[in-house]
């Protein structure tokens, strides 16, 4: 398997939606509802879902589209931010390595081209299948967020992860 990042196309649109609004393909830990049809089409028209303050690449294997990976600015001080980043795959390829390898090129990515020195993600205290792909991408798990998340109608605890630039020779 060769995973690789791009940037989203006109014709990966249908995918991506299905991926953020078809409950039996976000899974358990991303469902948040409907979402509005138009939305990442408007976002792709505007700016090819790529800006300064975030963005969203398509996970590919060749021709197969496996999953999507985003990135926005957190400001940490007056003068100093991170990214936060997140990841959804596919039913079809999870379980598979394909997530920790897109988490490692995202990173990879992000301290390539910006001067951040750290790139952090949240996932829900019962995801445990993306709390191993985090560990095995080379994120620290660092602490419980309590109440963090409303999913299902009800506040979900969570956990954070990071990794930093000094990581990057350790461990991605």
């Amino acid at each position: 398997m060769t995973i690789k990042l791009r940037p989203a196309a006109e014709d990966d649109l249908p995918f991506l939606n299905r991926l953020i609004s078809d409950p039996e393909s976000t899974g358990l830990h991303q469902w948040y509802g409907f979402q509005d049809p138009h939305g990442m089409r408007r976002r792709w028209e505007e700016n090819g879902m790529l800006h300064d303050d975030g963005g969203l690449l398509l996970v590919a294997d060749g021709d197969d589209r496996v999953g999507l990976v985003t990135w926005s600015k957190q400001l940490t001080s007056r003068v100093a931010y991170c990214w936060e980043m997140g990841i959804i795959v596919a039913p079809e390829f999870r379980g598979k390595g394909n997530g920790t390898r897109a988490q490692r090129l995202l990173v990879r990515y992000l301290f390539d081209h910006s001067p951040v020195n750290r790139v952090q993600a949240t996932t829900e205290i019962s995801n445990l299948g993306e709390q191993r792909a985090l560990e095995k991408a080379g994120f620290t798990r660092e602490g419980v967020l309590r109440g963090v998340g409303f999913r299902a109608g009800e506040w979900h605890d969570g956990v954070m992860y990071a990794v930093i630039r000094a990581d990057l020779d350790t461990r991605i």
